[in-house]
């Protein structure tokens, strides 16, 4: 016996009071809802009607299974209802992995541009390598990853990919500092600050690629994680860093410059897998795609027009 679709017919005719309106309204015929109210009663071992050439009311042991039954129905609704509805993407929470080197601001402007599309979904963004975000994605444990390109994506799907332009991180007392444009060959001699090459391999070397063709062979290599600690050594003179302009807002000791003719890019790709993809990692990788097109104010332009309370300790540089 189908349980509930019988409990529905209950509820009908206990509301209608009366067979025959309740099969009008259920678009059947009287004789088969009055047999299959007859088998739930069987099923049950009660009597659920008195029945009377009026109609049919319920009996005590009606009323208690109406009262279970309306909650129980509204229940099973719902659970279909969600069930659907996380099917769709339009519930739960969407696991995407990051690169540890995407600025607060991006993150922050992904995370609400994201809450606007999708609003009643929990986006749970994760720090995490290129290898570990592949492994992740791989396994299930991820929906969408943000790696910086290049990298080996077979077995996943490119939901969406994205390059902005990198300059020049350097400190503020650098000759260098007094050109609003700078070349590779311009940091000849000099030494590179780099995120790590566990955190993207082929972003590393596609880099390092690009530096020694251009004329830019750093003397020395000195990996930071931390934009902190990149901005430490920057101003320790171990080397300059490359960064969309995020990391100089950090620091006014330091100055941001554009390269010529965009030699250094960014490039990133959303990767998500190639078959039963959360419904909602297309809409993650459109706004992933609207906030870093958007790009970073140089961060030396903002410190010229807005006052800066951190003279007071530093002073005037």
């Amino acid at each position: 016996m189908d349980l509930v679709r019988h409990l529905r017919y209950f509820v009908v005719v206990s509301e209608e009071r009366h067979f025959g309106r309740a099969a009008e309204r259920l678009g059947m015929a009287q004789p088969p809802l009055s047999q299959r109210i007859r088998r739930l009663e069987t099923e049950l071992g009660v009597r659920l009607f008195d029945r009377h050439a009026r109609g049919a009311d319920l009996t005590d042991a009606g009323r208690v299974l109406l009262g279970e039954t309306v909650e129980l129905l509204a229940r099973l609704d719902r659970a279909v209802d969600l069930t659907r509805r996380a099917h769709r993407g339009e519930v739960g929470t969407l696991r995407a992995g990051v690169p540890a080197d995407i600025s607060g601001r991006a993150l922050a402007a992904i995370a609400g541009a994201f809450a606007d599309r999708r609003p009643e979904l929990d986006l749970d963004l994760q720090e995490l390598t290129t290898a570990e975000q592949l492994r992740q994605l791989a396994d299930r444990a991820l929906d969408a990853a943000l790696v910086r390109r290049p990298v080996e994506a077979e077995g996943f799907a490119v939901a969406a990919e994205t390059s902005v332009p990198l300059g020049v991180v350097l400190p503020r007392d650098s000759p260098l500092a007094a050109r609003t444009e700078l070349r590779l060959a311009d940091l000849a001699e000099q030494g590179l600050v780099s995120r790590p090459r566990a955190a993207a391999p082929g972003f590393y070397d596609e880099v390092l690629d690009v530096c020694r063709a251009e004329g830019f062979d750093p003397v020395r290599v000195h990996h930071a994680q931390n934009p902190e600690f990149v901005l430490g050594l920057v101003l320790a003179g171990k080397g300059v860093a490359f960064d969309t302009g995020e990391v100089a807002r950090k620091e006014a000791r330091v100055v941001w410059r554009p390269l010529e003719g965009d030699a250094l890019v960014a490039r990133s790709t959303v990767l998500v897998p190639r078959e039963h993809a959360h419904p909602a990692a297309e809409d993650f990788a459109a706004v992933v795609v609207e906030v870093l097109d958007g790009g970073a104010e140089p961060a030396d332009r903002e410190r010229e027009t807005v006052a800066r309370p951190w003279t007071a300790v530093f002073g005037e540089v």
